[in-house]
């Protein structure tokens, strides 16, 4: 013990400088639930971080206080006329009344390198997976301004998501803010998990780096999310920045802002990032705690007054730069929970105002079996189609309407008998429709495996097949293409679109799989 207190006192001498500098330093006079006020400090800025000299006023005999040399840092978050409010990062039991604390001269920053992809890290860039500290980094600021108008680029290239609901009728461009919302257990982060699945299917050099932020999440639901990718081979280019539900509200008010700053590491290479923040709502709570423990005013919900400015100036670092600062992209895929499907509650209106569109989850469609439960009415993509693939763009041009009908029609269906013989064809190319659109979790599908079974939905190729069996018939389709037609499927994924030769070939496949298996056709087809 006295050899190790003589080690620490040694490297306290050689540290010490007969230079005189000047140092702005303040005084904790109240602390508490994780907020320390501090008077003194009159230079400090807005998210400045600052730190809490422990030995110095720790009171512990002198042995114990050079042994505990782990600092604890704070960002500044109120300023006030006599004193500051600052948010304590970490343990804030070891910040008291009468602690010294110290200016850093620096914003809040986050250690981001190459190496960071594949890792599990905390919103302050320290690792969680045991695998040692990132090398080489570069300290990045967890805020800052967003791109302007004149360093953008139009969306224009497709994200695809491997589910074919959105890829076909909401699709989503990089560069894009896309809405995932609805009630709880309807399949939110299902949908953003299966996206980054389905980035295996991309191009090595064009494959996107994919982050994750889990906010407010039970650390065994991250965990599972972790084993899921990393045994699809999916966390080679994934990034989980994990903020769980027993983390101080601080850390989980900067986990999606440290997710965005190691999105604009790598887009500022010019690569294509994906981040997804799950979610905002439990953002939105973990800020309110805080600006309540700050004593700002509350408002609606008793949500402070800028909690749209919270999530306008996180949203609005996604852009599609321009060539000129090197062509990268930052998708963001935001998801918000809502209590009984009410999309006009104060914090779902906010959002839905600062992004691109919407892809909303319904859970009487949940219920009624149809996964994933998109309701097609109510979700809309601003730009995406803009993006969308000229082989997407053509078979999914009718589909929206149609489904939208098919809905209409649902009602009637117990009438069935009484209908005249467009609604009965109707209904019956609706429910085919809506067998093609449901898809098992975790196992997204291709884009040209979607453009071609859509392409067939949508002409009605498929309508001699019985309704129950046309999940089992999609999947004897597919393994009959693969090993009889692949080179339809190459066709559309290197022209990207459904050509005269292609649709040619693409129906005559479709007639001799038919013959194949008449056991799929409904007994009066």
């Amino acid at each position: 013990m006295d050899h190790v207190i003589i080690e620490q006192l040694k490297k306290e001498i050689e540290r010490f400088s007969g230079e005189t500098l000047p140092e702005s330093v303040g005084r904790v006079v109240r602390s508490g639930d994780g907020v320390a006020e501090i008077e003194g400090m009159r230079g400090a800025r807005m998210m400045e971080m600052i730190s809490f000299d422990r030995a110095a006023t720790s009171g512990k005999p002198l042995p114990d206080a050079l042994l505990d040399t782990a600092p604890v840092y704070g960002i500044v978050l109120n300023l006030e006329e006599e004193n500051i409010k600052a948010i304590v990062l970490g343990d804030s039991s070891a910040v008291a009344e009468g602690m010294l604390v110290k200016s850093t001269g620096k914003l809040l920053s986050l250690p981001v390198s190459d190496d960071i992809v594949g890792r599990i890290v905390n919103p302050l860039g320290s690792p969680l997976d045991g695998k040692g500290e990132i090398k080489n980094p570069v300290f990045v600021p967890i805020e800052r301004d967003a791109y302007g108008v004149i360093d953008r680029a139009p969306v224009n290239v497709p994200l695809h998501t491997g589910i074919k609901a959105i890829d076909a009728m909401i699709p989503i461009g990089r560069g894009q803010r896309e809405l995932i919302i609805g009630d709880r257990f309807t399949g939110k982060t299902t949908l953003a998990i299966d996206t980054i699945l389905n980035q295996l299917s991309e191009p090595e050099e064009s494959r996107p780096i994919c982050i994750y932020v889990s906010i407010g999440q039970k650390e065994a639901k991250t965990a599972h999310i972790a084993q899921l990718l990393s045994d699809r081979g999916a966390m080679e280019y994934s990034i989980i920045v994990s903020a769980s539900a027993a983390a101080p509200a601080s850390i989980q008010f900067l986990a999606p802002f440290a997710g965005a700053a190691i999105g604009e590491y790598f887009m500022e290479q010019g690569k294509d990032v994906l981040v997804i923040y799950d979610d905002l709502s439990k953002h939105a709570v973990a800020y309110r705690e805080i600006s309540l423990l700050l004593r700002r005013p509350p408002g609606r919900e008793a949500y402070p007054g800028d909690i749209f400015y919270l999530h306008s100036r996180l949203l609005e670092r996604s852009a599609k730069l321009s060539k000129e600062k090197g062509g990268g992209s930052l998708t963001a895929l935001p998801i918000i929970e809502t209590q009984e499907g009410d999309v006009s509650a104060y914090i779902p209106t906010n959002v839905i105002s600062i992004t691109d569109g919407q892809i909303f989850l319904d859970t009487d469609l949940y219920n009624k079996g149809m996964k994933p439960a998109i309701n097609v009415g109510l979700s809309v993509s601003r730009v995406g189609s803009a993006a969308q693939t000229k082989a997407m763009k053509g078979v999914a041009g009718t589909m929206r309407l149609e489904l939208a009908q098919f809905r209409e029609l649902e009602a009637f269906m117990q009438f069935a008998q009484d209908l005249d013989e467009g609604t009965k064809k109707r209904i019956s190319s609706g429910r085919r429709l809506s067998e093609v659109l449901k898809q098992d979790k975790h196992k997204p599908i291709p884009f040209e495996r979607q453009a071609i079974m859509i392409f067939a939905a949508t002409h009605a190729l498929f309508s001699g097949v019985s309704v129950p069996r046309m999940k089992e018939a999609e999947e004897k389709f597919f393994g009959f293409i693969d090993a009889n037609a692949a080179h339809i499927l190459k066709d559309v994924r290197e022209s990207r679109a459904i050509t005269k030769e292609t649709e040619t070939a693409l129906k005559g496949a479709i007639g001799e799989f038919l013959d194949a298996h008449p056991e799929l056709l409904a007994p009066n087809a």
